[in-house]
């Protein structure tokens, strides 16, 4: 029997990295978290003899493997090149503005977003308006500014996500800048390229409750109305063409994997069959392509390197992996019985080429 040092250790051990192949000491790891136990399970072959796999049992198997084909986590996603969209605001109410961008053709298959930024241009307050106000504390001269992307459902009913939020001072003017890129990776999601990007602005007080100043309500962006037509609302598209500084897709089975190979994905098949502690617990299945990244990924240019310090050099990463669907034996009460454990992230579906601090989006949930 292992210790159960040993198996704790096992317990914490992370899965495969970015680019590593997965190894069976962290198969092991992830199948004794998903199961709540510390250590491997003791199984004799006389266990195994008379144990049958039930037709319930086996179905629920195949349907998590067929799932598994379809429903794909996704990793980071990385992209260099710049672009503008100019915006207008569809609607104003008080302290609530709604954005509307034009995105059709903005960002094609071939290209990918790293990074989107909303630009708004804080007007200054006339002086009239400061003096109506009075003087104004350190604690109320500021107001919070919150981004929210607006998606309309098929029904016609609306939902937001919270994007990003700031305070900006009202003694300030000029152009404010948002990151916006979890809003347009929403949208991307959608797979609806003809409708427009919507964002929601929202100017509030910082400090709510009785006695608080109404100085939010003298921060205001052009194009509301006061000076229109100066400094319109603005999209900035970061992007990077694929075709140049993407992965290949599958590596050449004929080529051998050099230090000058393009980053693609490998076959890499787990034997489960060779693996001692796999013996008389994993029933299914005896082995599976799990795949793995290889190569390198080309660098951009120093001038957009040096213009984007937060990010690393660029891997070759796991974008998108799939589950791995098990049927395992479990011991209870003395008999043997199997059971059904789906091990997230065991299999890699896409290889892309990433920086190290590139946001990693979350999947949007209609």
């Amino acid at each position: 029997m292992r210790s159960l040092w040993l198996c704790w250790v096992l317990w914490v051990l992370p899965l495969a990295g970015p680019g590593a192949a997965l190894t069976g000491e962290q198969l092991l790891g992830s199948l004794l978290r998903q199961l709540q136990l510390s250590e491997v399970p003791v199984l004799d072959r006389a266990d195994m003899e008379e144990l049958a796999i039930p037709a319930h049992v086996r179905a629920q198997y195949v349907a998590l493997l067929q799932r598994s084909h379809r429903d794909r986590s996704r990793g980071k996603r990385f992209s260099q090149r710049f672009q503008e969209v100019a915006g207008r605001f569809l609607a104003s109410e008080a302290s609530t503005h709604l954005l509307v961008f034009s995105m059709e053709q903005r960002l094609p298959p071939n290209r990918e977003l790293v990074q989107a930024v909303l630009r708004l241009f804080q007007e200054p307050v006339p002086r009239a308006a400061l003096h109506r106000h009075g003087q104004l504390s350190p604690r109320s001269h500021r107001a919070r500014v919150t981004v929210e992307w607006l998606s309309v459902r098929d029904d016609g009913s609306n939902r937001t996500s919270l994007i990003d939020s700031r305070l900006v001072s009202v003694h300030e003017s000029g152009w404010k800048a948002f990151d916006v890129t979890e809003a347009v990776n929403f949208w991307q999601q959608l797979s609806r390229s003809r409708q427009p990007l919507l964002l929601q602005v929202s100017v509030q007080r910082e400090h709510l409750g009785p006695g608080t100043s109404e100085a939010h309500r003298l921060v205001r962006f052009a194009s509301q109305g006061t000076l229109s037509g100066r400094g319109e609302p603005q999209l900035e598209l970061h992007t990077l063409d694929l075709r140049d500084y993407g992965a290949q897709g599958d590596c050449d089975p004929e080529a051998p994997v050099t230090e000058g190979t393009r980053c693609c994905r490998q076959e890499m098949y787990i034997d489960l069959q060779g693996m001692k502690w796999a013996e008389n617990w994993v029933l299914e299945p005896l082995g599976f392509l799990a795949y793995e990244c290889v190569g390198t990924c080309p660098q951009p240019p120093e001038a957009l390197a040096f213009k984007w310090p937060v990010l690393g050099p660029r891997q070759c990463i796991a974008s998108e992996t799939a589950s791995l669907p098990m049927i395992v034996s479990i011991k209870e009460g003395g008999r043997t019985r199997p059971q059904v454990v789906s091990l997230p992230n065991m299999r890699v579906q896409k290889c892309s080429c990433a920086s190290d601090g590139a946001l990693v989006p979350r999947r949007f949930q209609p």
